[in-house]
């Protein structure tokens, strides 16, 4: 029996020439030539690893847009980093007079630089052909497009004279983004409170600059965040795409065992496991970048940096390609020769199936190791962002696998218990079947559980931070009030820099004309050793001289009578002293006073103290907030740009709201792919074992029985490891929050537990939906033909 005689034992010669290309063949007829249960298979697996493909791809490209969008907007940051010397792309030498100015127009921001040039080599920031004249600017696209819907009084008078061009979309991170550039004289900005000169525009946007939120985000919280959500985002699309590949493993199973009966060899079984699998990833994987070309627009639609992406932006590098293109059909042909490990044929020729030993207990370490790893690092967190991921990704990686790999365990440990513990033939069967094969069974529902343990996860860290660093927002009235700081920061001696001039009575004046304002109070410096109400004893360390308290702001009562929510005078008095932060109400632990203490300056005195801050409430609408904030901005033009209250604490919560968008991010991809996987491992399932359950009804089992079994052996796995999954996510969040951040985890929401109630309901659900195809594939003729 050489195998030279294949009309006699069917045994290909593989040292033949063309042997190879033979199996090759025959692997391709196989999968294209077998019926319609073939076409199917290989239309399921070809489906589900292109939709896999597509959104790993997706997920790719989208981490190399935030590097890109980081890179393009570093530009902004030009001046507002001086401890060290500029990273330039071109040296000059003539400076350029340079200030960068935050805006905002209906809660949008706008970036506003203003620049003069000194002589004709000053450099010339990116997306323009040249520098502005004085009177003259560059908008956005979509500033452009503001500047000519918005009436000139609530938007166009802030900025001087015309617009000569577009800014190009090499300058601004994305679609949408509001930016102006402003051209000035030397004279004009030399006297500006920020401006500076510069040599060079920056490239890249610095790490270490506190002033910077005007660009994206911090590309060193970033590249941890980022780090953790790929992991989250890429393991459940690799798991879809091991599930599709395993599609009808025992069918394939049955086949190659009666190919080894008539003489093929092992090495024969495997090069045609690995063409019939390779196929549907092979296709799949083509179409993957195509589903990837659909899914950009939507991608880019995506805010995860609080700013929307340009579609060029979502590119993937060369290396990216070569190994998804090569690397996903590898892992199927992989899982084909994975799934035939259960097939051996003996010397004589006898198919046997053997069953898997079971998962031992050890297989929980790794998960364990994950929690020990993040403990560790409690209260010894390093210094560095490179060492934060060197300490906490390994932790997080152990805690996600672990979880996949103690599963099948988990799942096997209940079962028996299930096993033991009932009289019900449905829930015998099912507790056998899955202690016989746990493996299996876990692996259906793997993809949801480690969803589950991701969003848990997510859920927990920004529930805690949410706790932690949230803002009050107040009420809409609150929100709706215009403040105009017109300082310049603090001295070392406690005393405001900078401050403006007095308010121009015509200015005043059409501050209340206009529709929808309310009141309007002008806070005024307060002469020395008047010190802020709300200040109370700085607290600083042993040995360390105690600063100056800060100084208060002085206010004239009838004009704080105008503006509510900001207290009120004694009777009879005609000023008051005031805390200098307005916008600081609701934002401590001390309670803010209905009464100020009084103040000794007169009408007049106070009159020619300088204005610290002028304070506008409106009713909330467009025409109110926009044209108040547009007459104070031109009449304080070198002072930073008025704001509303809620804009300001949506400022300060930027950080804390990109992170809920990433959080988001990850539950709106992880729950529909791990979704996806259990429709794909459910249905496989039910055509893997048509056979054995047609052979069961043939015997008088009831199809309602092994309708139960069915759902049962989805089920059990499903609710048992999900538990763990959800104790294992909040730990691991609690570690993370108290080894990163020094906090403890909150109890999150209840939107929460019915998010995950809906998540479970939803996937015993597309469980329940395979359950009227056993009728049609458990039929007497089944049993039959197999």
């Amino acid at each position: 029996m050489s195998g030279t005689e294949p009309g006699r034992t069917g045994k290909v010669r593989v040292g033949t020439p063309g042997s190879s290309l033979a199996l090759v063949r025959l692997g391709l007829r196989l999968t294209l030539a077998t019926g319609r249960e073939a076409v199917a298979r290989l239309a399921v697996v070809t489906t589900a690893t292109a939709l896999g493909v597509g959104m790993l791809l997706g997920i790719l490209a989208a981490l190399n847009a935030v590097t890109t969008q980081n890179g393009r907007f570093a530009w902004l940051n030009t001046g507002l980093v001086h401890s060290s010397p500029p990273q330039a792309a071109v040296s000059v030498h003539d400076p350029l007079w340079w200030e960068v100015r935050r805006d905002t127009f209906q809660g949008t921001q706008i970036a506003r630089v203003d620049l003069a040039a000194t002589g004709p080599n000053s450099p010339v920031p990116p997306g323009i052909p040249q520098l502005p004249g004085p009177g003259e600017y560059y908008a956005s696209p979509a500033m452009a497009k503001l500047l000519a819907a918005t009436p000139a009084d609530q938007l166009g008078d802030r900025f001087p004279g015309h617009q000569v061009g577009t800014i190009g979309n090499a300058a601004l991170p994305g679609p949408g983004t509001l930016v102006i550039v402003v051209g000035h004289t030397p004279d004009q900005l030399a006297g500006a409170p920020s401006a500076h000169e510069v040599s060079s525009i920056l490239t890249t946007r610095p790490g270490d600059c506190g002033d910077c939120e005007i660009g994206t985000a911090n590309p060193n919280g970033m590249k941890l965040t980022l780090s953790v959500v790929a992991l989250a985002l890429i393991l459940p699309v690799l798991i879809l795409i091991s599930t599709a590949t395993r599609l009808a493993a025992t069918r394939r199973e049955q086949r190659f065992a009666a190919m080894r009966l008539v003489g093929a060899t092992p090495r024969q079984i495997s090069v045609i496991s690995a063409v019939e699998s390779g196929v549907g990833s092979v296709l799949g994987t083509a179409l993957g970048f195509a589903v990837f070309l659909l899914l950009r627009p939507a991608v880019a639609g995506v805010d995860f940096t609080r700013y929307l992406f340009f579609e060029s932006d979502l590119s993937l590098s060369r290396l990216q390609v070569l190994v998804v293109a090569l690397g996903v059909p590898l892992a199927g042909a992989v899982s084909a020769r994975l799934a035939l490990r259960r097939v051996q044929i003996s010397p004589l020729g006898v198919t046997r199936r053997t069953t898997p030993k079971p998962p031992r207990w050890y297989r929980v370490l790794p998960l364990l190791l994950g929690v020990a790893e993040l403990s560790w690092f409690v209260g010894r967190r390093p210094p560095t962002t490179n060492g934060q991921l060197l300490a906490y990704l390994p932790g997080i990686t152990l805690i996600v696998v672990g979880l996949v790999i103690a599963g099948p365990w988990l799942t096997m440990v209940g079962a028996r218990l299930m096993a033991r513990r009932t009289d019900s033939p449905a829930v015998l069967m099912a507790g056998r079947r899955l202690a016989d094969d746990p493996r299996a069974g876990f692996r259906a529902v793997s993809g949801l559980v480690l969803a589950l343990c991701v969003t848990t996860c997510g859920v927990g860290v920004m529930t805690a931070m949410a706790d932690e660093r949230g803002l009050p927002s107040g009420s809409p009235g609150l929100r709706a009030t215009v403040l105009d700081d017109l300082s310049d920061g603090w001295g070392r001696d406690g005393q405001l820099r900078a401050l403006a001039g007095p308010l121009p009575d015509p200015v005043l004046a059409k501050l209340r004309e206009i529709p929808g304002v309310q009141g309007v109070a002008v806070l005024h410096s307060a002469p020395a050793g008047q010190v802020d109400p709300l200040s109370g004893t700085p607290q600083v360390p042993a040995g360390l001289p105690v600063p100056p308290p800060r100084q208060g702001a002085v206010v004239a009562c009838d004009q704080l009578a105008s503006t509510t929510y900001f207290g009120g005078c004694p009777a009879g008095a005609t000023a008051v002293t005031v805390t200098p932060f307005f916008d600081a109400i609701g934002l401590t632990d001390q309670a803010w006073p209905t009464t100020w203490p009084t103040d000794r300056q007169s009408a007049a005195q106070l009159a020619n103290l300088p204005v610290e801050s002028v304070v506008v409430t409106t009713d909330g609408s467009q025409t109110a907030e926009e044209q108040t904030r547009t007459l104070l901005a031109t009449t304080y033009p070198d002072h930073p740009a008025p704001y509303t209250i809620g804009e300001d604490r949506a400022v300060r919560s930027t950080m804390l709201d990109g992170y809920q968008q990433l959080s988001d991010v990850v539950i709106g991809v992880s729950l529909p792919i791990a979704g996806c996987s259990l429709a794909v491992s459910v249905a496989g399932g039910l055509t893997d074992r048509k056979r054995p359950f047609s052979l069961l009804r043939l015997t008088g089992a009831k199809l309602a029985v092994l309708r139960r079994v069915v759902l049962l052996e989805s089920a059990l796995p499903l609710l048992v490891v999900s538990a763990v999954a959800i104790g294992v996510g909040f730990v691991a969040a609690d570690l993370f929050l108290k080894a990163q951040l020094d906090y403890s985890l909150h109890a999150v929401s209840g939107g929460y537990y019915l998010m995950v109630a809906l998540g479970l309901v939803a996937s015993l659900g597309v469980i329940a939906a395979t359950l009227p195809l056993l009728r049609r594939i458990t039929g007497p003729e089944t049993a039959r033909n197999e």
